[in-house]
């Protein structure tokens, strides 16, 4: 019976890159960034990953993440595009829903706290 070599998981397509968040005169931010020397696959979910494996995975992209100079640039990025899938700045696309829901609260929030501001301003 002829036996099949060992057939690692496929990596999902990279999302095509989108525009950086910011230019510098050094160039752009990401040319600085540590993952550009690792695999994308440990950035991006292969197709139906089992969750263990996914955490385990999303951990090992969060510690490349941990040690990047530019690591606060790329959340950035993340979160102004957003990106909708894989680990950026070191966090997940999940955790970057999270952090986006928590920025949109604090705008309402401030929002209403300056309403009575401007109306008093107007009065």
């Amino acid at each position: 019976m002829l036996q099949l070599p060992h057939q690692p998981l496929k990596v999902a397509a990279v999302p095509a890159q989108r525009a950086p968040a910011r230019e510098d005169e050094a160039g752009p931010w990401h040319a600085e960034a540590v993952c550009r020397r690792d695999e994308a696959g440990l950035f991006f979910a292969p197709s139906k990953e089992p969750t263990a494996a996914r955490l385990s995975r999303e951990e090992a992209a969060k510690r490349v993440c941990a040690r990047c100079p530019v690591m606060v640039e790329c959340r950035e990025h993340a979160l102004l595009q957003p990106e909708p899938y894989g680990v950026w700045g070191g966090l997940t696309a999940a955790e970057r829903r999270v952090v986006l829901a928590r920025r949109r609260r604090r705008e309402v929030e401030l929002r209403k706290a300056a309403a009575p501001e401007r109306i008093a301003k107007a009065g």
